[in-house]
């Protein structure tokens, strides 16, 4: 399975098992871990991640950390696992917050960052920090941009919609270059388009090896009319394996990433990804 990686879904589990999970899953041989991200959770919430649901998946009550300072933790304790951001609301911040706590944290893990970045679907968390709704996308844009220039060149200067600052300085760079590996997530076309056009990759919600044929498909279209598309582009969705035969129907749909959560329990993690290791990587 050389060509279809597995990751972990941390989200999915209490917090107080992170640790002990993100340790198991590199001895096991898992390729990545991965953490969901929020800036605050408003006590009036609705609407949902997943198409069609009006009923926001987690309560207000849910606990949140700062994404990138867990991860850093994550990376001290680790020595080859990966580390991503399953995704970081990137129009919620100024991009010199944002592009310094990438940076550091693929510093700090010698190059093993995966960030995931999404423009949001909880507006009230918007409005909660001041930031307008309506304009997520184009402030995700320019944001993303500008973490570019930030991690690339040696004297950034820049005029835009929302930023804008005379020349700066910002060292030092991340390990990996130009930048760490960026998925961009979301199901809707906009996101898709900014996956093709924008990122290294996309990140999906839950699918089966048949739901997301479709996607892959409109992905692939769309790169091949882009001009800035370039170099392998990663497909990572969540989703249930089905064993080694699961597998390759998995990597038939063109996926890249399988990012998993076989337990239905916190308490049963360990010994579910025991589990799937000896069945499908073993």
């Amino acid at each position: 399975m050389s060509d279809l990686q597995l990751g972990v879904a941390l989200g999915r589990l209490n917090p107080a098992l992170h640790l002990e999970i993100t340790l198991l899953s590199e001895e096991l041989g898992f390729e990545s871990v991965w953490m969901p991200e929020h800036l605050v959770f408003p006590i009036e919430m609705a609407g949902s991640p997943f198409g069609g649901d009006p009923h926001p998946p987690v309560p207000p009550s849910t606990p949140v950390y700062d994404v990138f300072a867990w991860l850093a933790f994550l990376a001290a304790k680790t020595e080859r696992i990966r580390l991503g951001t399953h995704v970081y609301l990137l129009a919620l911040r100024h991009p010199f917050v944002s592009a310094r706590a990438v940076q550091t944290l693929d510093v700090v893990s010698g190059g093993r960052a995966e960030i995931g970045i999404g423009a949001g679907w909880l507006e009230n968390e918007f409005r909660a920090a001041g930031v307008d709704w309506k304009t997520r996308g184009r402030r995700l844009d320019e944001a993303l941009a500008l973490c570019k220039h930030l991690w690339s060149d040696d004297t950034i200067e820049f005029h835009g919609e929302f930023f804008g600052f005379e020349a700066v300085a910002f060292e030092p760079k991340p390990v990996q270059k130009p930048w760490p590996p960026l998925h961009v997530g979301g199901e809707s076309p906009a996101a898709l388009r900014r996956a093709a056009r924008q990122a290294d990759g996309w990140i999906g919600l839950g699918h089966t090896p048949e739901s997301v044929r479709a996607p892959v498909a409109t992905l692939t279209e769309l790169r091949e009319r882009s001009e800035t598309a370039d170099g392998h582009f990663w497909v990572t969705v969540g989703g249930e394996v089905g064993g080694r035969e699961g597998l390759a129907r998995w990597r038939d749909a063109g996926v890249d990433r399988l990012i998993v959560s076989p337990w239905q329990r916190s308490r049963d993690a360990a010994d579910a990804l025991r589990r799937l290791a000896d069945e499908v990587l073993r």
